[in-house]
């Protein structure tokens, strides 16, 4: 049975090789911080994989059995929860993670619920269904995240602020993903935006003027989301925040790329260079060391939805 530390490394490794712009973010939390960050990540990479058909979020295509992919992820991660050694280092970080935190199980369940959606090859209609889908995928996650930078599970508001983070990386990866989702016959853009902009919800790709258009949307809420969750880094250490804020700065250049470039934000996969992080690093430093003046009057949208309590 492996112990602690080999299922740290394993959960290392797959942080590295699933997103290099979430391992240099971590690099920057305190150790006991960024061990349980990658022990997060490694059971959200693993369910994604399972469920996709992927490796570390590579290559994903339809798969035949989604509903025992979706089975799969419900038995091992309901063995973890329960404290119980699942003999998967993916499943066995999740029950680590739970076990050194004070991790509301119900997070956890909202993240699987994704899953199911997926499962069930659910598309949503409205800007409202869009951001229920990224609660159940990210902004769960980002509230997970929360508890394990410290955040008490009862202080709400800041746990909106994280899935606001949550919100704004999943709407980047929509927009940058869409050709990608559409050759696994995916579609997350709203079917009343398609409507609007003259899009054929199962032919997205078919003209790409209109599809930037719809893209400038997801991308101008994902910077909307983005600026709102800066809100709550003064409740954190200032690791913590330092480390949130470089993830917001890398993401937000995704969404920011793909606007930029239009109807050929698809030609090829947008990326952040290495470079482009060191320097987001580097400016991050800065804003957290300033985070209790610079983000304390930061304006709140209004709620087109509202997370789940």
């Amino acid at each position: 049975m492996p112990g602690r530390d080999a299922i740290v490394a394993t959960a290392g490794e797959s942080i590295g090789r699933g997103s290099k712009s979430f391992s240099a973010a971590s690099r920057l939390f305190d150790r006991p911080t960024r061990e349980r960050a990658w022990l997060l990540y490694a059971w959200c990479r693993a369910c994604d994989d399972l469920a996709d058909g992927q490796d570390h979020g590579h290559g994903m295509e339809a798969v035949a059995d989604p509903a025992a992919r979706l089975e799969a992820i419900r038995l091992r991660t309901a063995a973890a929860l329960e404290g119980r050694w699942v003999g998967d280092p993916a499943f066995d970080a999740l029950r680590i993670v739970v076990a050194e935190t004070a991790m509301p199980h119900r997070l956890v369940w909202d993240v699987v619920e994704g899953f199911a959606l997926d499962a069930a090859g659910w598309r949503p209609r409205s800007e409202a269904d869009l951001l229920q889908y990224c609660y159940h995928v990210a902004g769960a996650v980002g509230c997970m995240m929360a508890v394990v930078m410290g955040v008490p599970p009862e202080n709400d508001w800041v746990l909106d602020r994280a899935c606001d983070l949550g919100l704004a990386f999943q709407l980047a990866n929509i927009a940058r993903d869409v050709g990608e989702d559409a050759a696994a016959g995916r579609c997350y853009l709203p079917y009343d935006w398609l409507a609007e902009a003259g899009i054929a919800p199962d032919r997205p790709m078919e003209d790409k003027v209109k599809l930037a258009a719809v893209a400038r949307r997801l991308t101008d809420r994902a910077a909307e989301y983005g600026a709102q969750a800066r809100a709550g880094t003064p409740a954190l250490s200032f690791r913590s925040a330092w480390a949130v804020l470089a993830a917001a700065g890398i993401y937000g250049d995704i969404a920011r790329k793909v606007a930029q470039r239009g109807p050929a934000a698809w030609d090829t996969r947008v990326t952040v260079s290495g470079l482009g992080k060191i320097g987001w690093v580097a400016r991050s430093g800065v804003q957290a060391f300033d985070r209790k003046r610079r983000y304390a009057d930061v304006d709140l949208m209004p709620q087109v939805w509202k997370r789940p309590r």
